[in-house]
């Protein structure tokens, strides 16, 4: 086992993946994990805080989420600025990916633990891009009903995208979202 082991952080996503699927995520224990990816327990916590972070990764997708609102043109309007932020998110994490995101999801799903820290991760977005859209000028409620829109449309847009057979982007699926958000179907 190599002190510096290239890709050791794919591989200890994949194990992880692998065991949780197979015996469950409270029956998995980092030392199965480590020992199915062929690595060390101290390898596995210099990439993790614990074994739910495999599925989380962090505060990555909140950093990115107030980077994106930084760096982006004053010009550019909230909406579009969101739109364009959830086609981003599909490119990097789900586009090309879709089993591997389901097998996720349905282990997040199953395991109350995993449930509640992923509505944490929902809140902690909200708290990062609400207050990204007052510095740019959105009034406190439109910060507030933007920030839980985007939020709301990124996991109703995963949900949809995981369920459907056509192989269409996440992008493509945010951006259906958004119409249908922002401009509600006709009544029956």
């Amino acid at each position: 086992m190599g002190r510096w082991t290239p890709g050791a952080r794919g591989r200890l996503e994949q194990a992880a993946l692998e065991l949780f699927v197979e015996q469950g995520f409270a029956a998995t224990t980092v030392p199965q994990i480590t020992e199915r990816a062929g690595l060390t327990t101290r390898t596995f916590f210099r990439h993790f805080a614990d074994k739910r972070e495999v599925f989380f990764d962090g505060d990555a997708i909140p950093q990115a989420a107030r980077r994106l609102l930084e760096q982006a043109p004053a010009d550019v309007d909230p909406l579009t600025l969101l739109r364009h932020g959830l086609r981003r998110v599909g490119v990097e994490r789900f586009d090309g990916r879709r089993e591997e995101v389901r097998r996720r999801r349905e282990v997040i799903l199953a395991e109350p633990a995993l449930r509640e820290r992923d509505a944490q991760k929902r809140d902690d977005l909200v708290g990062v891009l609400r207050p990204g859209l007052l510095a740019r000028g959105v009034d406190p409620l439109g910060a507030a009903l933007l920030a839980e829109a985007a939020v709301a449309v990124l996991h109703v847009a995963l949900e949809s995208w995981l369920a459907e057979t056509a192989e269409r982007s996440f992008g493509d699926v945010t951006d259906a979202c958004f119409d249908r958000l922002f401009v509600p179907a006709a009544p029956v």
